[in-house]
């Protein structure tokens, strides 16, 4: 009897349901193993083995490569932020660690950056680049500041402005004679002041500036913009107007038969390249720039100012100042009928 009452009980006890107390761990089961460790060492991926440090110069490409190609904009800004204090802390007589033909293409996309921090971050490095390597690389520069100029976001279009502020500064003559500079330009501004003419009438349009949404607090800097770059193409730099006036008499035109300062002396030839356009073509001289403007781009300049000066304000004092630089760019052009 002993012995068959203990086997149920036995076999009752595989069926009963454990009642768990409030605040004790559940009890383990008999077959439990303990499968915790201790590690006593640290694994890195990518761990570098090497006992010296990486130079300068490997250090600037690696957070070059950040800056154009990573994901995040932390990581974009703060990647800047290394190259410009490298650039900024750096010697006046050293050389960058990468020419100027290798960091260009890679930020110059980031005019486009939809980072406010980012784009910010870019033009203090912009500013610390040497400017007798940017010249030669204005019209590469244009590309992207004229897809910031028409772009859809607003800050985009005001920090575009900045670079091309900063370009006019550096390489104001390369600006407005580098393939495309002038033309293109131009219509850019029109595009992006809404100065545009309408297909089928004469009369000017102003939906684009409408479409633009914020364009009447950054009209103003749109003006003054546009008057530095009609100031670069339309105005004598003060070399050549001494010249003019008699420094050098009898001398005349000794400019012209000097050994050129620019690398590619006769690119407006373009003896080798694809035939181009009237938008893509190079305006080296004074007297082209104006003949263009003249025929393409001045009478909706003249209906803009006026609307401008309507307007008051901060607009009607930056449309006065443009029309100074249009009335002394334009004061000595002779109009020339090429229908004849």
């Amino acid at each position: 009897m002993g012995s068959s009452t203990r086997k149920k009980k036995e076999k009752k006890k595989d069926f009963q349901k454990a009642k768990l107390k409030v605040g004790k761990a559940k009890a383990k089961p008999d077959n439990f193993t303990d499968t915790s460790f201790k590690a006593k060492s640290i694994v890195v991926n990518q761990q570098s083995l090497t006992t010296s440090a990486p130079s300068s110069s490997t250090q600037f490409a690696h957070y070059l490569s950040l800056a154009s190609s990573s994901r995040s904009d932390t990581q974009r800004r703060d990647a800047l932020s290394y190259l410009t204090t490298q650039l900024s802390s750096a010697p006046v007589d050293r050389p960058l660690p990468l020419p100027t033909s290798i960091l260009l293409p890679k930020l110059l996309p980031l005019i486009l950056d939809g980072s406010s921090s980012v784009r910010a971050q870019l033009q203090k490095f912009l500013r610390l680049l040497p400017a007798s390597d940017i010249g030669d690389r204005a019209e590469f520069a244009l590309l992207y500041i004229r897809a910031g100029m028409t772009h859809l976001a607003a800050e985009i279009r005001v920090d575009a402005l900045a670079v091309l502020e900063w370009l006019l500064e550096v390489a104001q003559e390369d600006v407005v004679s580098c393939p495309g500079g002038w033309v293109k330009t131009l219509k850019s501004f029109m595009s992006m002041m809404g100065w545009a003419s309408s297909s089928g009438s004469s009369k000017w349009s102003s939906a684009s500036k409408a479409s633009f949404g914020k364009a009447g607090k950054t009209f103003p800097r749109q003006l003054l913009v546009l008057t530095q770059f009609l100031k670069a193409g339309l105005i004598e730099s003060e070399n050549i107007r001494e010249v003019k006036i008699g420094g050098t008499f009898p001398l005349v035109d000794v400019e012209r038969h000097m050994i050129p300062m620019r690398s590619n002396a006769f690119a407006h030839l373009n003896l080798f390249g694809s035939s181009r356009d009237e938008e893509g073509e190079m305006y080296i001289d004074r007297e082209d720039r104006q003949r263009v403007f003249q025929k393409l781009f001045q009478p909706a300049v003249e209906v803009g100012m006026a609307n401008a000066k309507k307007e008051g304000g901060e607009a009607g004092r930056a449309s006065a100042v443009l029309a100074k630089v249009l009335k002394e760019g334009m004061a000595d052009y002779i109009e020339v009928d090429d229908t004849q």
